[in-house]
């Protein structure tokens, strides 16, 4: 049995420590830390006082790595900052664990850090439960298995207590709140480490250039000029000074622990320059550097070994504007506001910026992550979530280092605020851009929007659509269901507001007929009262705000699209503005030409804003101090009002409804299933297809019914055919596909998928989305079919893709899906190598 892999990770103080196997080779460090153990200490360890403990220690952690035995050693700035292991406790699947913990590094984290890596090799190795024996004064220890996150069974005898800890399974509740307690700690720990990087109070530039027009010189001159209240020290060995302060000639001449340091030095030069900075203490990087070749894996070995955190490179810099702080090269510093944002691409970020601040919207924190070595998207979710300043998140990331730990972050962030993103790479050519802009492999459509899907992501299909509903988002309330009334002065946009409405599943209200009289008292002559309210060219900007007024307060609406057209008579427009409804509003003034703006809201005669402390001739600007009253999104035309208020309903939708588990299901033999795979790939090392009757057998280990002879005609008489499936994805893992099969599914071509494990509300979704629904729901000339049914058997495939990630592919086709049940007619199963992985152990790339 090998050895684990070495992993670095992050103590709840954002330190890294780096977490391996243990051997031979460390045999006197491991001794010497139990010989340097306080007697009290050594006490609780051992239970007696034996000046031989430490030796007998060593040598049993130290053995070779066997398949029923584990050590793992923790290592922090050269030294050994603990030891954890376990030895069978002798009953089948159980085995005794033990930690020791240097006195002066107790408090950190290390021994539950240690010990989550130890249950995720022992769930690997498909052990049930931990054991372990400690004094019952040993508090310290106590809390560590307490603080788990796993059930603990207390059995006291005399002063001692054995604690007995059951393992998560593969799938359930007790893994769902395991995994939640190691959520709740990494978010910790990587908000500690990013404090440094986004709430700076030093900051050194290294390659800071004399003359302007360099990316160095460019971002010191911003950080200077836009009033960051802390130290800067500018690195340059050929200038005296940069922007009126004193250049320091090396990074081995910084002072000790600087926060920040940016970088943007030639790539050959990178490797010495990031070293200099870790052996001078500094604690995060941005690397502007690109096209660092060979460069790379150096880059990021050398922020692990001092601990550093690093964004880049290849990037465009990071900016918080609540501390004043422009550590990027752009033309027009951003405006403080609500929004987060991450992005790949630089100059995405560029345009990005510079419309949510010419919106007024603004950015709490900016992130340009570039090739992502190591800060990406996930840590950026878990600092906005605790920041108090972010209201959404908005990201463009062409590549997932962690889509599962992205999901879950996502998902729970999602709760809090809206979670936008653009789906990108959706074409071939797009697909390979991507690749070779971010240098990492690209993720396909399907997969993308199932990662979404799941984790309730606001998707668009393009930077104009994101804009549209982050400008929504950040204004009005969400709407509380999907019926839209719609209010205009001309019938025509009425008509395309209503189409573009069912575009974007949203119901055009009917009002009711108090709503409707009140309605016919405000409105002339051939208006239109029963929705869409056409109130006529003739409508007064008073009585088109009294309209709007109306309608949001007919219980059966949930949000309002007004459509405004100046005229000669009047510009409705002018009411919106002061319009004040209690319900999202969103308008389509057709007379901009910007795509999307935010009008402003009413302030009191007395009320002057002061300008904000961006650089000029960036339009919108003015509007920077944020009103206590909502402002009024208002688009170029109906479609886009309509597609933004589709994805404000249909967030608020994913929030409020149960977001599902992973149920326990009944007659699982996984441990069978996972012999037979073994076998086969014994006899197949490289891989193959099952027989029929092999892959029968397998689908049986999960109550899967084996197919049977199909009669003629089975689908049409009895049932739908759909087809169920499973991909075994190169970086998400495995990933269950659904849709109609035979001739149908050919001709529509379209599937929904989801990342293994389903909950339940996943296999529900996947069967209520796309073209699979209507027809599944029945007809005058066929029953509906049993979907429940349809969803337990999805669930199953989603549990026999868990357990066996050797199967690359996995395809039910045809499903007849009958008002009976749903059981496969023919199935095929491809084996191949798999390395088990644990997507959810705490660990830096």
């Amino acid at each position: 049995m090998g050895r684990a892999t070495p992993a670095y990770a992050l103590l709840i103080d954002g330190s890294t420590v780096e977490i391996r196997s243990a051997g031979p080779d460390d045999t006197e460090a491991v001794r010497a830390m139990h010989a340097a153990l306080s007697p009290h200490n050594a006490y609780l360890r051992f239970f007696n006082l034996s000046p031989l403990n430490a030796e007998r220690e060593a040598r049993r952690v130290c053995r070779e790595p066997s398949p029923d035995h584990a050590a793992l050693l923790a290592w922090a700035d050269g030294e050994l900052a603990g030891v954890a292991s376990y030895e069978p406790a002798g009953q089948p699947g159980t085995a005794e664990i033990a930690l020791a913990i240097p006195d002066h590094l107790h408090g950190r984290g290390i021994g539950t850090l240690l010990l989550e890596h130890l249950v995720s090799i022992a769930r690997q190795r498909k052990l049930h439960a931990f054991t372990a024996v400690t004094l019952a004064e040993n508090a310290a220890m106590l809390a560590v298995f307490t603080a788990a996150g796993l059930p603990v069974q207390r059995q006291a005898a005399d002063d001692e207590v054995l604690l007995t800890f059951p393992l998560p399974a593969d799938a359930g509740r007790r893994l769902e709140d395991y995994l939640d307690s190691v959520a709740a700690r990494e978010s910790r720990a990587d908000v500690a480490s990013l404090r440094h990087l986004l709430r700076p109070d030093s900051i050194a530039v290294v390659g800071a250039g004399r003359n302007r027009g360099s990316a160095g010189r460019e971002i010191l001159r911003n950080i200077v000029t836009g009033g960051f209240g802390g130290q800067v020290y500018p690195v340059n060995p050929h200038a005296p000074s940069l922007e009126g302060l004193p250049c320091l000639p090396d990074a081995e001449d910084l002072p000790q622990h600087v926060d920040l340091a940016i970088i943007a030095v030639r790539a050959a030069a990178l490797p010495e320059v990031a070293a200099a900075c870790g052996r001078r203490g500094v604690r995060s990087l941005v690397v502007i550097t690109g096209d660092l070749g060979a460069e790379g894996p150096g880059l990021l070995a050398t922020c692990r070994r001092y601990g550093m955190r690093l964004v880049g490179p290849n990037c465009f810099g990071i900016a918080v504007p609540g501390i004043s702080l422009d550590a990027t090269f752009g033309a027009y510093r951003p405006l403080q506001g609500v929004a987060g944002l991450v992005v790949q691409s630089g100059g995405i970020g560029v345009s990005f910026l510079a419309h949510l601040s010419e919106l007024g919207i603004g950015v709490s924190s900016f992130a340009s992550v570039g090739d992502k070595y190591d800060v990406s998207s996930n840590d950026m979710l878990t600092w906005w979530e605790q920041d108090g300043q972010t209201r959404l998140a908005a990201m463009y990331v062409e590549s997932f280092g962690s889509p599962r730990r992205f999901a879950r972050t996502a998902r729970r962030v999602g709760q809090r605020m809206p979670v936008l993103t653009v789906i990108s790479g959706r074409s071939d050519a797009g697909q390979r851009a991507a690749a070779s802009h971010t240098a990492a492999a690209s993720t396909p459509l399907v997969t993308q929007e199932a990662l979404f899907g799941q984790a309730g992501v606001i998707a668009a299909t393009n930077l104009g659509e994101l804009l549209e509903a982050a400008a929504l988002l950040a204004s009005q309330p969400l709407p509380l269901g999907h019926r839209v009334a719609i209010v205009s002065n001309a019938g025509g946009g009425g008509v395309l507001a209503a189409d573009a409405c069912a575009d974007h599943g949203l119901r055009v209200a009917t009002l009711s007929g108090p709503t409707q009289r009140r309605l016919r008292g405000l409105l002339p002559a051939g208006a239109v009262t029963a929705g869409p309210v056409d109130t006529t060219a003739m409508i007064g900007v008073d009585a088109f705000e009294s309209c709007l007024r109306e309608v949001a307060a007919d219980a059966g609406v949930d949000a309002v699209l007004a459509v405004t057209v100046p005229t000669a008579m009047a510009d409705p427009s002018q009411a919106l503005a002061t319009a004040r409804l209690g319900k999202p509003l969103a308008a389509a003034v057709l007379d901009q030409t910007q795509a999307v703006r935010l009008l402003p809201a009413p302030r009191p005669p007395t009320a002057s804003p002061p300008g904000p402390p961006g650089l000029p001739g960036l339009p919108g600007q003015e509007a920077a101090v944020a009103s206590a009253l909502p402002r009024i999104p208002a688009y170029a035309y109906p479609e886009s009002a309509a597609r933004a208020l589709g994805h404000a309903a249909r967030y608020h939708a994913w929030r409020i409804r149960q977001q599902g588990r992973v149920p326990e299901l009944a007659g699982v033999r996984a441990d069978d299933a996972r012999a037979q795979v073994s076998a086969f790939l014994v006899a197949v090392p490289a891989g193959g297809w099952l027989s029929p009757a092999e892959a029968g057998d397998l689908l049986d280990c999960y109550q899967i019914a084996p197919p049977r002879g199909r009669p003629a005609g089975e689908a049409r008489a009895d049932g739908v055919e759909v087809f169920v499936g499973v991909r075994q994805e190169a970086v998400f893992g495995p990933v269950v596909v659904f849709g109609l099969g035979g001739i149908a599914g050919e001709a529509l071509g379209d599937c929904t998928a989801r990342l293994t494990p389903l909950t339940d509300t996943d296999a529900a979704d996947m069967i209520n989305e796309g073209s699979a629904a209507p027809v599944l729901a029945g007809s005058q000339d066929r029953p509906a079919a049993d979907t429940g049914a349809l969803a337990g058997l999805l669930l199953r495939v989603s549990r026999l893709a868990d357990d066996l990630p050797e199967v690359a592919e996995l395809d039910l086709d045809p499903v007849i899906a009958g008002p009976d049940g749903a059981r496969a007619s023919a199935a095929r199963i491809r084996l191949g190598p798999g390395q088990p992985q644990d997507p959810f152990l705490r660990r830096l790339r």
